[in-house]
């Protein structure tokens, strides 16, 4: 069982690591590439939605003489209640974060509970374009009932004329993926923190019968203690026991063969993508490189053996062989077992005691003078050019408080500012 994982010795070709240039953690597109086609989505079989009828949108400055909501407000009703953007005297916009799939994600500032918040803002235009109505409504669903330790927590969602919004906690420290970039790989002892608190938010999960189908490093968000939470649920799906999935999609190197070739699927896929990436902190390197489409990347999963370094410990690997097992009924794929294993001898999983202690080499490489850099990730300014508060949300001026990682960007500050919608 899980033997889809030999050794290999010290000295031999590594694997090419491949970054995924997207800032955006939170974002809910299925549809959207990066680099090679490092998010992918496809639809087949019964795993299917309708879609939704296509929709024109007023003017923003139409008025509602109707007791009725219209049809562009009542299909994302129950989902997102609609009120206005707060006030300028309720909410500050500091910045942004990041740029979104279909809009921006800002940094704000509730006035009244002197708390930063994160807030992604989605278009209406666009979601009806795409066609993911029922995808950005089933991401709030799910995260309305997701209160965890180690997963990225939901405060609010609603609606306006032209735009939703979803405001999640904000995590100024940046995303694990950003810290592989910096250390190249971590030590067992911290993968081992690490493999604790992302196996226990996904056996959370699993038992509410939610698969994430994007576990990844630029989806796990860092509290200011550098601990794990679990973000971005806009590819998870809400599966009844004994069910399965069909829809192939995701980032293509952290995705499960069964995944990959159409389904059927079930929550074991998650637990691959976990093995992937615990692969990668350890040795610095994803086992195989990102093809440019699931076909390729399938035949590629297939072949390849998953070899392991021999300098890594035998624990972690008797780890990774079971969660890297090519057949879904063999692979490790709950959290009961994963506990058992002898990599966690003498190891809580107990989320007070986990948290109890900082990670300090989270907190020491937060302050690498490359951290903003590699927070970046290549993008330049072209990247935020449709970045535009006045377009968006019809403000009278534009952020001045740009989030660290594109704080050494050339964009033109100006006073701090709140939006309505």
């Amino acid at each position: 069982m899980g033997n889809d994982v030999s050794r290999k010795r010290e000295g031999q070709a590594a694997q090419r690591r491949l970054s995924h240039g997207f800032l955006s953690n939170m974002g809910v597109s299925i549809t959207h590439r990066l680099g090679h086609s490092a998010v992918f989505s496809r639809t087949v079989g019964p795993d299917v939605r309708p879609p939704v009828p296509k929709l024109l949108l007023p003017p923003e400055d139409s008025a509602e003489t109707s007791g009725t909501p219209p049809a562009f407000i009542s299909v994302f009703l129950p989902e997102f209640p609609q009120r206005k953007f707060p006030g300028r005297d309720h909410f500050q916009i500091l910045g942004f974060i990041a740029k979104g799939s279909y809009g921006p994600i800002l940094k704000v500032k509730d006035i009244f509970k002197d708390k930063t918040f994160a807030v992604k803002v989605l278009p209406k235009s666009e979601i009806l374009k795409h066609e993911v109505v029922e995808q950005s409504k089933e991401e709030v669903i799910i995260q309305r009932q997701l209160k965890h330790p180690f997963i990225h927590n939901l405060q609010d969602c609603w609606q306006t004329q032209r735009h939703l919004f979803i405001m999640c906690d904000y995590c100024g420290v940046g995303d694990l993926y950003t810290y592989w970039l910096l250390k190249g790989r971590f030590e067992e002892d911290e993968v081992r923190l690490f493999a604790a608190e992302l196996g226990s938010a996904l056996g959370f999960l699993h038992d509410l019968g939610i698969m994430h189908r994007d576990v990844k490093m630029e989806n796990i968000l860092l509290s200011d203690q550098g601990h794990l939470r679990l973000s971005d649920f806009g590819l998870s799906r809400r599966l009844k026991r004994g069910g399965r999935a069909f829809t192939i999609c995701g980032t293509l190197q952290y995705m499960a063969p069964e995944v990959l070739g159409g389904g059927p699927y079930n929550h074991a896929a998650d637990w691959w993508s976990l093995g992937i990436l615990l692969f990668a902190l350890v040795t610095g390197e994803f086992p195989v490189p990102a093809e440019t489409d699931h076909g390729a990347m399938l035949t590629k999963v297939r072949d390849f053996p998953y070899v392991l370094p021999e300098n890594l410990g035998s624990a972690l690997a008797v780890l990774l062989t079971e969660l890297l097992c090519k057949n879904p009924v063999d692979r490790l794929r709950n959290l009961e077992r994963f506990k058992m294993q002898a990599f966690f001898r003498g190891s809580s999983f107990d989320s007070l005691i986990l948290q109890k202690t900082p990670v300090d080499v989270i907190l020491k490489l937060r302050t690498h003078p490359d951290w903003a850099a590699k927070a970046r990730r290549g993008l330049s300014p072209d990247n935020f050019d449709s970045f535009d508060c006045d377009q968006i949300l019809r403000s009278p001026t534009t952020p001045s408080e740009l989030s660290p990682a594109l704080a050494s960007m050339d964009l033109s500050p100006a006073a701090e500012q709140t939006c309505e919608a």
